[in-house]
C-alpha cells in the first residue's frame, strides 16, 4: 500500500500582487485635446472629422466603456490626428448631448441603446406603398422627437407607385412638416430641391423601415455617397437591410460647398419605447394630453368614463380619425403594463 504524501513548505503557491506599480493620485491632462465629430463608429473603430475637414480614426479609451460613443457626439481626442493612414487617436471624452435618438430593441428589453446625438431634425421616411406606412411605428418615432425637442418632419416616398394611406395627412393636424418624393416622375427633381432646402444648415437624421428609400434619398441629396439600395421581399413585404451602421455626411448646399448634416440609418423594424415613463408617451400626444390631464386619478386611459373616449366620440359620434389616434396612444401604454397588450390590435 502506497504511503500517503506528505507536503511541505515547496507546495505551497503565493499568487503574487496584482500590480507592483503603485496607484497614481495623478489624472492625465487632456485640456490640450482636439474636438472633433463623430461620423461613423463600426467595430471598435470610430470615423471623426476636424473642423478644418480633415478625417481621423480613433477608438474610445477604455474608461468611457463599449457603447460610449455615437454618431453625431461631439469628441475630445488626443494622440495621432495627422489623419495620415494607418494613424490611430484616442476619444479621452464625449461632451454633453444636447438630445438623443434611443430605443430598445423590443418592448421587452430594458437596455437603452442610443442611436445619434445632437441632431435637430428627425426626418421619419415613409412609404406610399411598398412596403405599407405603419401608424404605430410613425407615433413611437414622434414620442422620442417630441420628449427630446427634435423636430420631426414626415417623409412620404414612391408617391409614384401608389396612393399613400388617408391617415398620413392627419399628422399635418399636429404640426408636423409633411413632403412628398417620387422615384421616376419628371418631379422627382423638384422634390429633392424642395428637401434640400429643408434640411439646409441642419443636423437631420432619416428613420424608417428598411425598404423606404433613405438610402436612395442619400445618393439624391449628397454627391458620390454610393449608399447601397435594396428592394422590398416580394413574401415578406419588408425591406432588406442595406445600411449595417449609421453614418453622418456633409449635405452639399451646391456640388461645392456644405451646409449641414445627414445622417443615414439602418433600417428599423422594431423601435421600443419602455426605457419612456408613461406620462411622457401621453405627453407626446399633444392632441390628447391635455384630455388625458383632465381624468380621474391614475387613470390608466382605458377604463370606463375615460375622457378619451368622449374625445374620439365627440356628441356620441365617433371621429375615425380620432379614434385611430387614441387606439395608438393606448398601443404604447400597453407596453408599459398600464393596458392588458392582449386588449388591444397592433398597430405596428
Amino acid at each position: 500500500m502506497m504511503a500517503p504524501r506528505e507536503y511541505d513548505e515547496s507546495d505551497a503557491h503565493i499568487r503574487p500582487a496584482r500590480s507592483t506599480r503603485p496607484r497614481s493620485k495623478d489624472r492625465p491632462d487632456y485640456s490640450g485635446a482636439k474636438q472633433v465629430l463623430v461620423t461613423t463608429v463600426d467595430r471598435g473603430r470610430t470615423t471623426c472629422i476636424t473642423d478644418e475637414g480633415k478625417i481621423i480614426t480613433a477608438m474610445r479609451a477604455r474608461e468611457l466603456g463599449p457603447k460610449s460613443v455615437v454618431v453625431g457626439d461631439l469628441v475630445s481626442v488626443v494622440g495621432d490626428i495627422s489623419g495620415s493612414d494607418g494613424s490611430l487617436a484616442r476619444i479621452v471624452a464625449v461632451k454633453e448631448r444636447r438630445n438623443s435618438l434611443s430605443r430598445t430593441v423590443d418592448d421587452v428589453a430594458k437596455v437603452e441603446r442610443t442611436i445619434v446625438a445632437n441632431i435637430d431634425q428627425l426626418v421619419i421616411v415613409v412609404a406610399a406603398s411598398n412596403p405599407e406606412p405603419r401608424r404605430g411605428l410613425i407615433d413611437r418615432f414622434l414620442v422620442c422627437a417630441f420628449n427630446e425637442g427634435i423636430t420631426p418632419i414626415l417623409l412620404i416616398t414612391k408617391n409614384d407607385l401608389g396612393e399613400a394611406p388617408s391617415f398620413l395627412a392627419d399628422y399635418e393636424h399636429l404640426g408636423i412638416q409633411i413632403l412628398h418624393t417620387s422615384i421616376k416622375t419628371d418631379s422627382r427633381e423638384e422634390d429633392i430641391a424642395m428637401l434640400r432646402r429643408v434640411l439646409l444648415g441642419k443636423t437631420s437624421v432619416l428613420v424608417g423601415h428598411s425598404g423606404v428609400g433613405k438610402s436612395t434619398l442619400i445618393n439624391a441629396l449628397v454627391p458620390n455617397a454610393m449608399r447601397l439600395t435594396g428592394d422590398v421581399n416580394d413574401v415578406t413585404g419588408r425591406g432588406r437591410h442595406t445600411s449595417s451602421s449609421a453614418i453622418a455626411l456633409p449635405l452639399a448646399a451646391t456640388l461645392e460647398l456644405q451646409d449641414g448634416w445627414i445622417i443615414d440609418t439602418p433600417g428599423i423594424r422594431a423601435f421600443g419605447l419602455s426605457h419612456f415613463d408613461a406620462n411622457k408617451i401621453v405627453a407626446a400626444f399633444s392632441d390628447l394630453s391635455e384630455v388625458a390631464a383632465s381624468c380621474m386619478n391614475n387613470c390608466s386611459h382605458n377604463e370606463k368614463d375615460c375622457k378619451l373616449d368622449a374625445w374620439a366620440a365627440p356628441d356620441g359620434v365617433t371621429n375615425s380619425a380620432r379614434t385611430a389616434r387614441l387606439e395608438s396612444l393606448r398601443s404604447l401604454l400597453a407596453i408599459k403594463g398600464e393596458i392588458p397588450a392582449e386588449n388591444l390590435a397592433s398597430l405596428d
